[in-house]
């Protein structure tokens, strides 16, 4: 087999792996597209399925437990979030010694 012959072989061999390549390209690209939609539909469902246990609160982020609203009424809008702070404990001879 000459030179040119087995360029000529290696060009084809070459070509027919491009094009598988790319059959295999389009069939992942179609997958992904799919894959996005069922993505789409589980999320869209999930999101129904929060506003019908939670209340629109939840889907922005802001809905808190109910009981826990109940029990921290503080007054104060029930939308808003609760913000708590650590404090250091206070030993009862250091109170005791603030006191007097």
């Amino acid at each position: 087999m000459s030179i040119s012959g087995v360029r000529a072989k290696k060009d084809q061999l070459l070509l027919e792996e491009i094009q598988e390549l790319d059959q295999k390209k389009e069939f992942f690209h179609q997958e992904n597209i799919e894959l996005s939609k069922k993505i789409d539909l589980i999320h869209q469902e999930n999101m129904e399925l929060q506003k019908k246990a939670y209340g629109k609160h939840s889907v922005n982020g802001t809905h808190r437990n109910s009981i826990l609203t109940n029990d921290l009424d503080n007054g104060e809008d029930s939308n808003e979030p609760i913000c708590l702070q650590l404090c250091q404990p206070q030993h009862q001879d250091h109170a005791d010694r603030q006191q007097s």
